[in-house]
C-alpha cells in the first residue's frame, strides 16, 4: 500500500460550499472503503488535502476525479505520492 497527497485547491468558492455535503459523503465513503488514511481542510481557505492510500497513482487519480468538488467544478486537483514517516528516523 502506498500513500498519495491530493491538494484541492480552491476553484470556485461558492461551488465549493454549495455542494460541500457532497465532498464530505464522497470522503466517508471513501475512508468506509479503507481508501483514505486522512483528510481536512487547509486553514488559509487555499483549499484542503486527502491523503489517500492505494496501489498506484493511477488507482488514486481514479478516485480523485471522482470526487464531486472536482466533477462540479468547484476545486482542482495535484497529486504526489507521500513517503510517509512512521518514526523520527530521517532518510539521508
Amino acid at each position: 500500500m502506498k500513500y498519495f497527497a491530493v491538494l484541492l485547491p480552491m476553484k470556485d468558492e461558492l461551488k465549493s460550499q454549495t455542494h460541500r455535503q457532497e465532498h464530505l459523503d464522497f470522503l466517508a465513503s471513501m475512508r468506509e472503503q479503507n481508501r483514505i488514511f486522512q483528510f481536512g481542510r487547509l486553514v488559509d481557505g487555499a483549499g484542503g488535502l486527502i491523503i489517500y492510500q492505494g496501489d498506484n497513482l493511477e488507482q488514486v487519480d481514479e478516485w480523485a476525479k471522482q470526487d464531486p468538488y472536482v466533477t462540479l467544478g468547484a476545486r482542482e486537483y495535484e497529486i504526489h505520492e507521500w513517503a510517509m514517516q512512521s518514526d523520527y528516523t530521517f532518510e539521508k
